[in-house]
Formats: C-alpha cells, structure tokens, sequence
C-alpha cells in the first residue's frame, strides 16, 4: 500500500502496514518508509 512520506515528500510503498483505529473511531493503515524509516499513516483505507 503506498502512502506519503512526511519526511521524503514522495510518495513511498509502506513497509508493514497495519489496520488501526484512530482516537476519533476512524479506520487507518499504520506502517515505516522503507526509506528513512519514518512512520506513515493512510487515513481512510484498512
């Protein structure tokens, strides 16, 4: 699943992704940049 990367500015296929849900009860897709490591979010998607 690919999602933006904050810190590349690119979008990156997600390494890990997860199904969670977010403090207002909506669904989202938690996983690392492949890259830098950083953890990215796909709001919307599970």
């Amino acid at each position: 699943m690919q999602a933006y990367c904050l810190k590349c500015r690119t979008m990156r296929e997600m390494r890990n992704p997860q199904p969670v849900t977010l403090k207002n009860g909506r669904p989202a897709v938690k996983g690392t940049c492949p890259v830098c490591g950083t953890v990215m979010y796909r709001i919307g998607k599970s």
